[in-house]
């Protein structure tokens, strides 16, 4: 629903038409944009300093106060955005492991929808969920660039109308309990794609920097274990790597790779091997390596107006201290070798992980994942 009601406010609020929207921002020269993750909808524009006041007018009437004009043209336009999404088996395959790992979980959910739910999508629904959801107690205003913070408050109290007694409903689910099971889907690929993972910190846990530094030591730097194992040594793959993605009450570490079927087998046998002893990896030398490549990583992503932007609205909207690079810096400096370790032993135990695969034959994958429970679609 929320990535549903994403297309639908480009497409006309109640003072502006779907090619006013259009024209307006093309005409400033700006750029709008939207994205909708598991947790919260950005709706966002970059534009010059001397078109703020316009961009922001368009930006909240499109927020607050839609149409859902053209609902049933732009089902169609997401049935294709779905469609191609499925052709893409290197995106699926995350969903599909949150599909293995959060078993029945909302987080196990796909953010893009399905086709047979979006067919149930009318006025009323999509309209009495945005009343719900995007009213003021539930909405953050964030900015970076040449703005000055005065004038976004003037601008935020002028088009955001108050909503008195709104009430924005809040999630009573607790954390999933971890799973163990091998999830495969039979697809006509050349590569089988293949994601491994489990539980991980919640977007407060006050270890998520060790976990970042044992992710980057693992598998998000070139000189990473995985890159290094699976590519560099043995050419197994061309795409490896982990990540690690923070949720309000939990959160994911991964493994994804990409392998021919001669080859697959052999890379997931090394990754296996990486994971079993990835708390030998964790050396002084390795800590401090990963450190320095995230502060280096931390302070260039501030050069960009549109991370600061994303950073700044996540942390209010949350509920999380806002955070300056400087401090950020400092608690990447603060991750010892003990708090790395402690980090594997509580994220990565392959004992408590899932995977997932997409392929053209099961046996390849089968015949790593012994000791999985086992599904297959």
């Amino acid at each position: 629903m929320s990535h549903f009601i994403e297309h639908l406010i480009f497409k006309g609020s109640s003072r502006f038409s779907s090619w006013d929207i259009a024209h307006l921002f093309d005409d400033m020269g700006a750029e709008p944009n939207a994205a909708t993750s598991k947790e919260h909808t950005v709706v966002h524009a970059r534009c010059l300093d001397q078109d703020l006041e316009q961009a922001f007018e368009l930006l909240a009437e499109m927020v607050t106060r839609p149409t859902f004009a053209e609902l049933d043209q732009e089902r169609e336009v997401v049935r294709e955005e779905v469609a191609m999404y499925e052709d893409s088996p290197a995106e699926v395959i995350h969903d599909d492991l949150a599909t293995a790992v959060f078993g029945e979980h909302p987080l196990g959910r796909p953010i893009i929808g399905h086709t047979e739910t979006l067919a149930r999508m009318d006025r009323e629904t999509v309209g009495a969920y945005h009343d719900a959801h995007y009213v003021n107690p539930g909405i953050v205003v964030a900015a970076a660039g040449h703005v000055e913070h005065e004038r976004l408050c003037e601008l935020a109290a002028r088009h955001f109308r108050p909503e008195p007694g709104a009430v924005v409903p809040q999630s009573s689910l607790g954390p999933p309990l971890p799973r163990h099971v091998a999830h495969f889907t039979l697809k006509d690929t050349e590569q089988y794609h293949v994601c491994l993972g489990g539980l991980g910190p919640r977007r407060a846990d006050p270890g998520r920097f060790a976990a970042f530094v044992v992710d980057t030591i693992l598998g998000g730097s070139w000189s990473s274990r995985l890159f290094q194992e699976v590519r560099e040594k043995r050419g197994l793959a061309y795409s490896v790597y982990s990540y690690a993605s923070l949720y309000a009450d939990t959160g994911t570490t991964a493994v994804y790779v990409g392998s021919r079927g001669e080859a697959v087998g052999d890379a997931l046998r090394v990754i296996l091997e990486v994971l079993g002893g990835l708390e030998d990896e964790i050396t002084e030398a390795a800590v401090t390596r990963a450190r320095n490549h995230l502060k280096g990583q931390t302070v260039l992503s501030m050069e960009s107006p549109g991370s600061r932007m994303q950073s700044l609205g996540r942390s209010v909207l949350m509920d999380l201290p806002v955070l300056s690079a400087d401090d950020v810096l400092e608690l990447i400096d603060a991750v010892t070798i003990d708090d790395a370790r402690a980090a594997v032993r509580r994220y990565w135990d392959l004992a408590t992980w899932s995977t997932a695969c997409i392929g053209p034959d099961p046996e390849p994958y089968r015949a790593v994942t012994q000791g999985f429970a086992w599904e297959e679609q």
